[in-house]
């Protein structure tokens, strides 16, 4: 039996494009749909836009995490559950990559004579990420690599489930819109994303559909998601191509920078009043000098709702992407010092 995607018994997480009700569109990693239902199979369908990488997809099916290859390009059918017996079932889905690549839910079929079940109370804490890789969670599998580069790869160890940013939300009990994308820095022109005409956060924060490479871009309505706290990790792709904050410091370049990371905190301010701002960066290796310079215009903002929080081993804890130990530390850190502001 076919299941709309429109069932109030489906549970959406995550900044997701449902302008077509019926064919949702999944662009941010750690967005998910979560059903429950009484039945004995469950299979979906789906279709993929890859920019780069191998793509896959997550799911927690009845409590074991698994993962499923995608096509390159269009439909690939999955098998989510197949039992010979009815019995009550727990599904999430969710986007293990950021926007790598984009994927459209086709189709969502149950066991014949399969009864939804109404969804998991929705979390009371709202968490907000805007970040990049390591909040994406990319490469965190690959833990035969903890405090080490990374390993050759083609994105088979990238998993949002493990990265610090949805770790944190699940110590907290809290739902969470993960903002990331591997490589963006703040600002246009630096970083890695769309070498080599790099896409900062700047462009993407506002946005559902963002990448160039796929055409279009559309607009986000904050009044979706109102997040009780919102946490900021930007500030190390943006040493790339010039790692001018360590070279100068109080230069042109510095104070641009300055300046438009301050703007970007206001905006978000503007769109959500009574939000903690929480800014940081990662253990990933990079200069100090960001995280001076973040403090700094954390200070000058003057609002007693923005903070910065800077990690045991912040700047200094690995040379590669966090593995799902390191990620874990973050997120113990980052958890306990959040507690209070919900």
């Amino acid at each position: 039996m076919r299941i709309p995607f429109d069932r109030e018994e489906l549970s959406y997480s995550g900044r997701i494009d449902r302008e077509n009700p019926l064919r949702p569109e999944l662009i941010f990693p750690a967005s998910s749909l979560r059903f429950r239902f009484y039945g004995k199979s469950a299979s979906l369908k789906v279709t993929n836009r890859c920019n780069y990488w191998k793509n896959v997809l997550g799911a927690i099916v009845d409590g074991v995490q698994k993962r499923f290859d995608l096509e390159d390009q269009g439909e690939t059918v999955i098998t989510l559950l197949e039992e010979t017996e009815e019995s009550e079932h727990d599904i999430m889905i969710f986007k293990r990559m950021d926007s790598c690549h984009e994927l459209v839910l086709e189709e969502l079929k149950l066991s014949e004579g399969s009864r939804l079940l109404p969804p998991p109370e929705r979390p009371k804490r709202r968490i907000e990420v805007y970040g990049d890789s390591v909040s994406a969670g990319e490469v965190s599998e690959a833990v035969h690599c903890i405090g080490k580069e990374d390993p050759a790869h083609n994105g088979e160890f990238s998993n949002s489930w493990y990265s610090y940013a949805w770790m944190t939300a699940r110590k907290l009990d809290a739902e969470i819109h993960d903002i990331a994308q591997g490589g963006a820095a703040l600002l246009d022109g630096t970083g890695w994303f769309c070498e080599p005409d790099y896409v900062g956060m700047e462009s993407i924060w506002d946005k559902v559909h963002y990448n160039p490479t796929f055409g279009r871009q559309t607009g986000w309505d904050f009044s979706k998601y109102i997040p009780h706290v919102v946490i900021v990790a930007l500030g190390q792709n943006d040493a790339h191509p010039e790692d001018y904050m360590k070279e100068d410091p109080e230069g042109d370049k510095a104070r641009i920078w300055k300046e438009r990371y301050a703007s970007f905190l206001k905006n978000i301010r503007q769109k959500y009043p009574e939000a903690h701002i929480v800014c940081c960066t990662t253990l990933l290796n990079h200069d100090e000098s960001w995280d001076e310079t973040i403090d700094q215009v954390c200070g000058n903002m003057a609002d007693e709702r923005v903070h910065h929080y800077v990690f045991r081993r912040n700047a200094k804890g690995t040379p590669g992407h966090l593995r799902i130990p390191e990620a874990e530390e973050m997120a113990e850190e980052l958890a306990a010092y959040l507690e209070g502001m919900f």
